[in-house]
């Protein structure tokens, strides 16, 4: 069976109104041509984020502005998983990881979808605004999901921008998760506003969550303004001090390997729209990071990391601009393929 990473292209901040950002598209592990995926999928498709099926890589999950849509045939076609209400741009998607057919789907605002039957229906939820959420010129959204894998109802949302939110019972009820990391936003070295008129933006500024089994009740947080793990599910909130190991402190993406619980890897730029990115592994759970690309110039931000789910040594990064780059062999040569057509605005990606 071939072997694919998928990129998804969406509408980007900062970018020239001329540059095209939109489609969904497949590379061959081993090739060098992209194809773009459109069987079934909406017209000028934006793709925020893209998952795979952890036991069939061919099924693969993508978020649209038109809802989440669902391919079984590695993305040759792609069927509509049509989302209740009104909030049908989806920036996240994450599968029960003891139950494949439970799926969430994070929208704009603080609505969050769940489906009991792998899509078939689905049920809204709609978490209260946590106190910090902070007012920008553009609708808060649901960037990032996570599940405790311990405890798989335990439930994460990653809010851009208002911070973070737990769910103890599968998405029924929510609570805050801010109250410490708006105390820490107090500290002059993590204020930080560019949009709103408070200071406590950069704190607010979620990125991604990510969750190790090998860490029950821990969950690493990635914002503006660095990474922060928290060991009493968001009560309080430590700084991992990124700046000791890397020059560049803004965090997009935070995610755990599949096959070593104690491996983590991080995506860090100078800003959201910047020349330059790094990627960062950590072999002690965050304690210490050492930089892990190397032989490859990441001239845009780094927006997102792909650990492969089937191979140890696969591991899969792109940049906002459009450049994907990656490593079959544990991080010893990486080889890097720009998308086609000038395309940029990259935010989703996954490797089988």
């Amino acid at each position: 069976m071939k072997s694919y990473v998928y990129a998804g292209v969406a509408q980007s901040f900062g970018a020239d109104a001329s540059t095209p950002m939109s489609g969904v598209y497949r590379l061959e592990i081993g090739g060098n041509r992209w194809e773009s995926l459109a069987g079934g999928l909406p017209d000028k498709v934006e793709a925020r984020c893209i998952v795979l099926h952890p036991g069939a890589p061919n099924i693969v999950y993508v978020g649209t502005q038109a809802g989440p849509y669902r391919s079984t045939d590695g993305g040759d076609t792609w069927t509509a998983m049509q989302l209740p209400g009104k909030e049908r741009l989806v920036w996240s998607l994450v599968l029960h990881p003891k139950d494949p057919q439970t799926i969430y789907a994070g929208t704009q605002g603080t609505t969050i979808y769940r489906s009991r039957d792998g899509g078939a229906t689905w049920k809204e939820l709609s978490p209260p605004a946590p106190h910090g959420m902070v007012k920008m010129s553009f609708p808060c959204r649901v960037i990032r999901l996570a599940i405790d894998p311990n405890k798989p109802d335990d439930l994460y949302a990653a809010l851009e921008v208002g911070g973070v939110m737990h769910s103890r019972d599968g998405g029924d009820t929510w609570e805050g998760c801010n109250e410490d990391l708006l105390h820490q936003a107090e500290q002059p070295r993590l204020k930080s506003k560019i949009v709103s008129d408070t200071e406590t933006e950069g704190m607010m500024d979620s990125h991604a969550l990510a969750i190790s089994p090998a860490l029950p009740g821990t969950v690493f947080l990635a914002n503006r303004m660095g990474l922060f793990r928290t060991d009493d599910s968001g009560r309080h909130w430590k700084e991992l001090n990124i700046g000791r190991f890397s020059p560049l402190t803004y965090a997009r993406d935070v995610t755990v390997s599949p096959h070593d619980p104690k491996t983590m890897y991080a995506a860090l730029s100078i800003a959201a729209v910047s020349d330059a990115g790094s990627l960062y592994r950590s072999r002690d759970l965050g304690e210490s990071w050492q930089r892990f690309d190397h032989d490859v110039a990441i001239e845009s931000t780094l927006m997102i990391v792909a650990p492969s789910a089937s191979n140890p040594d696969r591991v899969w990064c792109a940049a906002r601009r459009g450049q994907v780059f990656g490593t079959e062999d544990g991080g010893k040569t990486w080889q890097q393929h720009q998308l086609p057509g000038g395309v940029q605005g990259v935010y989703a990606l996954a490797a089988a």
